[in-house]
């Protein structure tokens, strides 16, 4: 169950989320990482079915999803706009050379945390929060970070951290 003060707490154990990550990804750690990739889907599906993304919306209201040539494609085709006016209108480059939103939370955000473009949104979005694929492993400074701002990370990790995190 989800604490109510969960992003403090997520605050609170940032290091002992990084120093699960680190020691999941260490040489010789093959056995452990494929013990919490296996374990992801289930873990994946509880904090889905136990949370409601449209209660939060804190994803939406502070990240902004990577905008890939083929997402600037087919939502510019959904708003019936030009690529060029989609990226003018809404998006910037980031310090990566991605496009991001201009800012936050997202343009695309409905009060009720339901998004216009849902059936055509970034693959970023679709994908997040990561918790059931090896992304949350493999780049741990932002499963760290998500875990402030996605309560279905800081359970999922909660949970990892339970399951493996003294073996």
């Amino acid at each position: 169950m989800l604490p109510a003060n969960w992003e403090k707490f997520a605050q609170a154990h940032q290091k002992n989320y990084q120093q699960l990550l680190k020691k999941i990804s260490l040489p010789g750690s093959k056995k452990l990482r494929n013990i919490v990739l296996d374990l992801l889907p289930e873990l994946h599906d509880t904090a889905f079915a136990q949370i409601d993304c449209l209660q939060c919306g804190n994803c939406c209201k502070n990240h902004s999803p990577r905008f890939k040539q083929p997402d600037i494609k087919r939502i510019a085709k959904r708003l019936k706009i030009k690529e060029g006016e989609l990226i003018q209108r809404f998006l910037k480059l980031d310090e990566e050379n991605d496009y991001v939103t201009q800012r936050n939370p997202c343009p695309f955000l409905n009060e009720d945390n339901t998004c216009k473009i849902y059936d055509d949104r970034p693959s970023d979005c679709a994908r997040y929060p990561y918790t059931d694929e090896d992304v949350l492993l493999d780049r741990p400074s932002l499963t760290v970070k998500n875990t402030t701002v996605c309560p279905i990370t800081f359970q999922v990790l909660e949970a990892i951290l339970l399951k493996v995190g003294n073996k």
